[in-house]
């Protein structure tokens, strides 16, 4: 039901999966095997995967914070999209590489679901474009020690609050990796 005209597909958005991202990350290795379930679905569908690589201070380009975890391989076919923001779309390719492959529908995975998750599925939703959170596939780092609730908390009220989300004419949705089918 997206607002942006004839962009039927849909595309995986795999955010942030860096060693320094991920490293510490709440349920860590439970997320990566999710987000490595959602690619393969994906490619077995023939449906895009978006890989959005974070860089900053404290994950300089090329340095070993800023690789991928190992776990997950991206196939030189896939779009990679380097931000620098936390929404993935600000001072990015993205929306180019989405429009470019026709698609109104993005599902997104990854790190981290108080901070680019979060800016990022607000981002795509603003811009058009329905919106699935694979509910089981992102995660967080404990920063409770400043005064953020604990990370399954965050997890849990981003899960929450996007369920109910909604925008004219688009679609919000939370869905468990199992349960997702890129056919819809």
């Amino acid at each position: 039901m997206t607002t942006l005209t004839d962009r039927p597909h849909s595309a995986l958005l795999v955010i942030d999966a860096q060693l320094g991202v991920l490293d510490g990350s709440f349920q860590r290795d439970e997320v990566i095997a999710n987000i490595t379930s959602l690619v393969d679905k994906a490619r077995a569908a023939d449906v895009p995967v978006v890989w959005i690589q974070h860089s900053s201070e404290y994950l300089p380009i090329g340095s070993d914070a800023w690789q991928w975890v190992p776990e997950l391989v991206q196939n030189e076919s896939e779009a990679l999209v380097h931000k620098t923001y936390a929404d993935s779309f600000e001072d990015t390719d993205l929306e180019q590489v989405l429009a470019a492959a026709t698609i109104g529908r993005v599902f997104v995975a990854g790190a981290q679901s108080d901070e680019c998750i979060r800016s990022t599925i607000h981002g795509a939703i603003v811009r058009g474009y329905d919106v699935t959170l694979v509910g089981d596939a992102h995660t967080t780092e404990d920063q409770s020690e400043w005064g953020a609730p604990t990370p399954d908390k965050v997890i849990a009220h981003t899960n929450l609050y996007w369920q109910y989300h909604r925008a004219p004419g688009r679609v919000a949705a939370v869905t468990t990796t199992e349960d997702v089918d890129f056919s819809e």
